[in-house]
């Protein structure tokens, strides 16, 4: 592995806090005992812990400590010399104090980012909302290899999350107005302070179809929004009002009364869509059990949505493992 994909693939990994064994190591070890230069580790170390996102938005206490005693690991195997830099960001990280919230950042091909602030819990307050799950970068690296479907379009995303997803459409794809929404308050409340985070302005909730403002039309920016959507709750008369031309939804069918739920939804959308044509709708989750992915085709198929699935795209623009097959389908409502 050359030099800079090295540095670039320890960059990703560590703006993103992915696992530390996911690392490339192994070609760090071999250039290190290949090279008494300390360089390599600098770079790295530039890259990483004081990346400008980094110092900015930093990820968790515990996670940098971790990956800086790895560092010097390797470091201290191959070379002789204490190299002062890495010892002095050790403590400095050693006197610093754990938050209940760390920050993920995604390098987006535009040179542009998007930072995510997240819970340290994986699963708190009784919801898998607050953090940014496989499928949600998955769906975001196909929609920004097909920016037309968003460009200029209302869309409506169901179940934001953390939020990831949206945001990179939005620094990307140019949409026209852009819905966030999630029916669990905490993580509706995290999702709004993401979207200001990026940059974004918040338009007020409101019962009124999206416009965009004054400001919109002379800015690539697009009307924003963050609501509070039940989907056993929703009415067909108050998704009629956001008018969607896109609907998306990442990772959200890990259970069979979410299954039920979510198709509860889309026959809601397919109703109040029949004046106004129907949206286009993409759904991207991962297989993590074949049953579960029966389940939810049945029931397309019992209330008569069609499907087809998405060829996989080549392109992966951010760090994630593929332990289990992904996939996005684009259903016929």
């Amino acid at each position: 592995m050359a030099s800079a994909a090295l540095i670039e693939g320890f960059e990703r990994r560590f703006l993103a806090a992915r696992p530390l064994p996911s690392f490339p190591w192994r070609s760090l070890e071999e250039k290190l005992k290949n090279s008494l230069d300390s360089e390599l580790l600098l770079n790295i170390l530039q890259k990483t812990v004081l990346h400008p996102l980094c110092v900015k938005h930093p990820p968790s206490v515990k996670y940098t400590r971790c990956f800086l005693s790895e560092l010097i690991k390797k470091h201290e195997a191959a070379h002789t010399e204490p190299l002062d830099e890495l010892y002095e960001a050790l403590a400095e990280i050693l006197s610093a104090e754990e938050s209940t919230q760390c920050h993920r950042s995604y390098l987006l091909p535009s040179g542009n980012s998007v930072s995510l602030s997240e819970s340290t819990a994986i699963i708190s307050q009784g919801t898998t909302g607050l953090v940014t799950w496989e499928a949600a970068l998955y769906l975001a690296e196909w929609a920004i290899e097909n920016p037309a479907t968003f460009t200029n379009r209302t869309v409506l995303e169901l179940g934001s999350g953390a939020g990831f997803t949206g945001l990179a459409i939005c620094k990307m794809c140019s949409p026209k107005a852009y819905l966030f929404s999630d029916c669990h308050s905490q993580v509706l409340q995290q999702l709004k302070g993401n979207i200001l985070l990026n940059g974004f302005l918040l338009e007020p909730d409101s019962t009124a179809p999206l416009q965009p403002s004054v400001s919109t039309l002379v800015s690539p920016k697009p009307t924003v929004m963050a609501v509070q959507l039940d989907w056993d709750l929703v009415t067909t008369e108050q998704l009629s009002v956001f008018q969607p031309d896109v609907v998306i939804a990442a990772d959200v069918l890990y259970d069979p009364e979410i299954i039920l739920s979510l198709i509860g939804v889309l026959q809601k959308l397919s109703a109040c869509q029949a004046h106004q044509g129907s949206p286009e709708v993409y759904i991207a989750f991962t297989i993590r059990n074949p049953d579960t992915y029966q389940m939810f085709k049945t029931e397309l198929s019992r209330i008569g949505i069609g499907w087809q699935k998405l060829p996989s795209h080549n392109q992966k623009l951010f760090p994630y493992e593929k332990y289990s097959e992904m996939v996005i389908l684009r259903l016929l409502v």
